[in-house]
């Protein structure tokens, strides 16, 4: 325990915005970092933290007990809220990181401690059909329960909060603070996996959901069914990263596994909130045909087939670097296999100013959101339908 102590009270106080397409300097985040900070009045509380006035502790009585776990013999602990359930001796560590086991019992070491703070285009989850055009909150920590190797946000993921240049507290009240001052209408828990971070997706949603905002969270689908209803309840949408559709590419690629991805999807669709789903096409690894038409078929079958699918183009990070972008003729192939398996609502994604990266009424086959990348350039769905036939587009509008 006092070795653990050690290692983490070394850490000061850290909110960061998403730098995730390289690394910065400490004067640069300092620089970047405090004039966001100010913008969402939390400025001189950073410098502060830095400056020494006030010092970060983890001690089990500043940290929040986990919400999903049980108790074994002699002090062990198994968390419950994915499918791995660790099993955890006194001090160790969950697959995500984010977990450990304190004199018997379970704790979140990143509850209130965000890495990733930023206002986004809620375009960027993606979520394309709930309320195009507005801005998002996102908020993210360290720590995933998979392990990507094409991660593009692994300096968040693949790290534990120690490993974290700089931790921040930022309670969920002063979250939904921060949204309701900014006029924001919806929060999301992104950036990393939130299953890793349930606790404080959990309490903040409940308490956003009370202040009237919205929730969105983009998730690896990897939450075990009881968390993810109790979740659910305080929940609107949720965008889905199907990061393929055999179990050889989870296991070998996410040291993950496919099935507990398709039973959220299931439940998400059972519990009727609105559901969006990414698959990120990574050259010879999944982007067979036949398992594109596969995973189309069954989305089709089990999901609906209003249900948005969007095709996202692959670039080399991480651990596969040595793989070559995805081709524009490889995504436009996916996309005519999803319509040719009776998808309605399928898109490109990371390829800007493309065509099918916009939304076209399945009915008119007109065009009825105009997008360029995360810009939202004409929107011509009014009250849910289709300006130009009337057709009803499901979503949240």
């Amino acid at each position: 325990m006092k070795a653990y102590q050690k290692s983490v009270n070394a850490h000061k106080g850290f909110l960061a915005e998403n730098f995730f397409e390289k690394e910065v300097s400490r004067r640069d985040f300092l620089r970047k970092g405090s004039i966001f900070l100010i913008g969402i009045g939390l400025g001189k509380r950073l410098f502060n933290l830095f400056n020494g006035d006030k010092k970060l502790t983890m001690d089990k009585g500043s940290l929040r007990e986990a919400m999903f776990y049980k108790r074994l013999d002699k002090d062990v602990v198994q968390c419950e809220v994915c499918f791995r359930g660790c099993v955890l001796k006194q001090e160790q560590r969950s697959f995500c990181r984010n977990k450990v086991n304190i004199d018997g019992k379970l704790y979140s070491l990143v509850h209130s401690r965000p890495s990733a703070v930023h206002i986004d285009p809620i375009e960027k989850e993606p979520a394309y059909h709930m309320f195009p055009g507005t801005e998002i909150l996102c908020f993210g920590t360290a720590g995933c329960n998979f392990r990507c190797k094409f991660c593009h946000n692994w300096h968040l993921s693949q790290k534990s909060i120690e490993e974290m240049d700089y931790i921040y507290e930022l309670t969920p009240e002063q979250g939904v603070d921060i949204a309701i001052s900014k006029k924001i209408p919806t929060l999301s828990f992104t950036y990393n996996e939130p299953t890793s971070f349930y606790e404080y997706v959990y309490d903040m949603a409940k308490i956003a959901k009370e202040k009237g905002l919205n929730i969105l969270f983009h998730s690896n689908g990897s939450m075990s069914p009881k968390p993810l209803k109790e979740l659910l309840k305080f929940t609107d949408a949720v965008t889905i990263d199907l990061k393929g559709f055999t179990n050889e590419f989870y296991e070998n690629t996410s040291s993950a596994k496919l099935e507990p991805c398709m039973k959220t999807l299931e439940i998400i669709k059972e519990e009727n909130k609105w559901l969006e789903i990414v698959n990120l096409l990574i050259p010879g690894l999944n982007d067979n045909h036949d398992d594109i038409k596969r995973m189309c078929l069954w989305i089709k079958e089990h999901l609906g087939d209003d249900v948005p699918l969007h095709f996202s183009r692959f670039f080399p990070n991480y651990k596969l670097t040595n793989i070559p972008a995805t081709s524009i003729k490889d995504l436009e192939k996916a996309h005519r296999i999803a319509k040719d398996a009776g998808l309605q609502y399928v898109t490109i994604g990371n390829v800007p100013g493309h065509e099918l990266n916009s939304t076209f009424c399945p009915n008119c086959q007109k065009r009825i959101i105009h997008r360029v990348h995360f810009q939202v350039l004409k929107n011509n769905v009014k009250n849910g339908k289709c300006k130009f036939c009337g057709y009803s587009i499901p979503g949240i509008w």
